[in-house]
């Protein structure tokens, strides 16, 4: 596996290593010297997406004729894949994350992939276009799977028809807008996210997925984390942590808990640095309304945890493209990863042992185990699932449904 990238900051990464404070002083000794050799390409950005706190460490990014649009940033961007692919002489499938700071949301809105380039294309464009859609739109172009890491609203309907083959086609016609960036690459690629579900997310879908099992229902979910790092700081600008908030609130969207008061709240702490602190208090009513509580303390380094998420991200991508595995499977497979799944996975059941069933269902149909075949109830909800994702259904027609799914369970 080959890893490279790019920083708006042009600290050496074994620098960085030191500075952060995650790792222990040993270890990073015995690698900060190889880590330094990592080349580290200037980074596309734009200020008013990301919060003041980081403008003044900007100092390794595109400038001059190749900062002059969106169009000469895309270009840019698309280069330096190029570049690397030949340098590193890479010949399987490329991944590219964004595990940059958040973004602030993007006003752009476009209902097609023509809209999209065309807009990119028109150097008189004005439109609220972030780095992250053009990092995503590049890697599109290029072949390349893409990633959003972070909570901006970097995937969209455009965007993910980017990514479908049907529009990528090599033979695309001269009225479409492809033809402006050509030579593109037509080869499979996958657009997944958003925001990683690391730490505290990822064990509250899991912890909520087992107070229902019991037959409680969650009524309030008041949790805080706490803690030092850059991302922190970048979320102590409002714009950003909109974004952030956004995904952190919603992750229980698709269960339709009316009921549910789930609470978040952040807090940047400089001297806690990487080590997150969370809290998180359920109460939940069981039997004749009886309450019941429970609470968690974690404490861990919030940098280590999403970095098993970007390998499974990398990995799946190049599995999934080498057998073929359609857009919608792989959107569904990697929905344990992210805090809100787009794309095919839209509307997905967000409880974390239900999504890594969906992980393993798309692994037996890729590799023919068990013919791929399915229970008719797993059939119907990914039916239900992919009608929410295409703006058929509501998220509450898509509940209700599940519900009758439930119910005739068993039945034929």
């Amino acid at each position: 596996m080959k890893v490279g990238g790019w920083d708006i900051r042009g600290t050496k990464l074994g620098q960085a290593l030191y500075d952060c404070r995650v790792l222990e002083p040993d270890l990073v000794r015995q690698v900060r010297e190889t880590m330094d050799r990592v080349e580290i390409m200037e980074g596309v950005w734009d200020p008013s997406f990301i919060g003041e706190s980081q403008h003044k460490t900007a100092n390794h990014v595109v400038t001059g004729e190749d900062n002059k649009s969106t169009r000469t940033r895309l270009d840019r961007i698309r280069r330096d894949i190029r570049t690397w692919r030949e340098k590193n002489k890479v010949d399987g499938h490329i991944t590219v994350i964004w595990s940059a700071s958040v973004e602030r949301p993007s006003e752009a809105e476009y209902a097609t992939a023509d809209e999209l380039l065309n807009a990119i294309y028109d150097d008189e464009n004005s439109d609220d276009i972030s780095p992250s859609m053009l990092y995503a739109a590049a890697a599109a172009l290029e072949g390349c799977s893409f990633v959003n890491g972070g909570s901006q609203n970097t995937l969209s309907p455009a965007m993910s028809s980017l990514f479908d083959q049907c529009y990528r086609k090599p033979d695309a016609p001269a009225s479409s807008a492809l033809s402006n960036f050509a030579p593109y690459s037509a080869k499979e690629a996958y657009c997944l996210g958003t925001d990683y579900k690391a730490g505290q997310t990822k064990f509250k879908t899991a912890a909520v997925e087992y107070l229902r099992a019991l037959g409680l229902t969650p009524r309030v979910i008041a949790s805080s984390n706490h803690l030092g790092n850059n991302d922190m700081l970048n979320l102590t600008t409002k714009k950003t942590l909109n974004a952030k908030m956004r995904v952190k609130s919603d992750i229980f969207g698709p269960w339709q808990e009316e009921g549910l008061d789930h609470k978040v709240t952040v807090m940047y702490t400089p001297y806690i640095g990487d080590e997150k602190r969370d809290y998180v208090e359920y109460t939940s009513l069981g039997f004749l309304g009886s309450p019941h509580t429970m609470v968690t303390y974690t404490r861990c380094m919030d940098s280590i945890l999403c970095v098993p998420l970007m390998v499974d991200a990398a990995i799946w991508c190049d599995y999934f493209v080498k057998n073929s595995v359609s857009p919608a499977d792989a959107a569904r497979a990697t929905a344990y990863l992210f805090k809100v799944p787009e794309g095919g996975a839209k509307g997905q059941d967000p409880g974390f042992f239900h999504q890594m069933r969906q992980l393993e269902d798309v692994l037996e149909k890729a590799s023919g185990v068990g013919n791929g075949k399915k229970r008719k109830h797993e059939e119907v909800h990914d039916v239900i699932a992919l009608g929410v994702s295409e703006g058929i259904i509501s998220e509450k027609q898509a509940a209700q449904l599940r519900g009758l799914g439930s119910k005739y369970e068993g039945c034929t």
